[in-house]
């Protein structure tokens, strides 16, 4: 026996992990056709020194549909989801620095990106939902097994029958 989960946690982690694949995906496809914008969003945000940041503005859509497919194939899952993790805490912190500042900029996170009109911004809506993928992303990183994953999944968890030892039921404890 490899291990045991409880289905739910199976199923919830399969969820999560498409849903942050999907988010994923869809932001980095957005944004390779026009890597002058991804340039722009990261420039909007005046965090980073000029030399290093069209290497970020190319770089990142590629590093979202890397963690995209590995968490879409559920490979190497809890790497992947610690990466997602790592970006989108970095997501927060520059959305929030923009609005601590009194930037008028558009995050960038779909492409697009750069100033927008005063009062044009959505910062609470994009930490909100930035906040939501940081805490799967976390979920994935503590339980990451899921179903229809590359990655190995433990058995569900069984109920116990007549016929079920004790070392059986403690098989995870050692």
């Amino acid at each position: 026996m490899t291990g045991t989960a409880p289905t739910w946690r199976l199923w919830v982690a399969t969820g999560l992990r498409l849903v942050l694949a999907g988010v994923l995906a869809a932001a980095g496809a957005l944004k390779l056709p026009e890597p002058a914008s991804s340039v722009r969003a990261v420039r909007a945000y005046q965090l980073l020194p000029e030399p290093i940041v069209p290497t970020v503005g190319y770089v990142l859509p590629l590093l979202e549909l890397a963690v995209a497919l590995l968490l879409l194939l559920g490979l190497a899952t809890r790497l992947a989801a610690t990466v997602a993790g790592l970006l989108m805490l970095a997501f927060i912190i520059g959305i929030g620095s923009a609005a601590a500042r009194g930037l008028s900029i558009d995050c960038g996170c779909f492409g697009g990106g750069g100033q927008v009109a005063a009062g044009a911004t959505r910062y609470t809506q994009e930490i909100v939902r930035d906040v939501a993928l940081l805490l799967a992303a976390g979920f994935l990183v503590l339980w990451p097994a899921s179903r229809f994953s590359l990655d190995p999944t433990p058995e569900p968890d069984r109920p116990a029958t007549a016929d079920t030892t004790h070392e059986e039921l403690h098989d995870d404890v050692r």
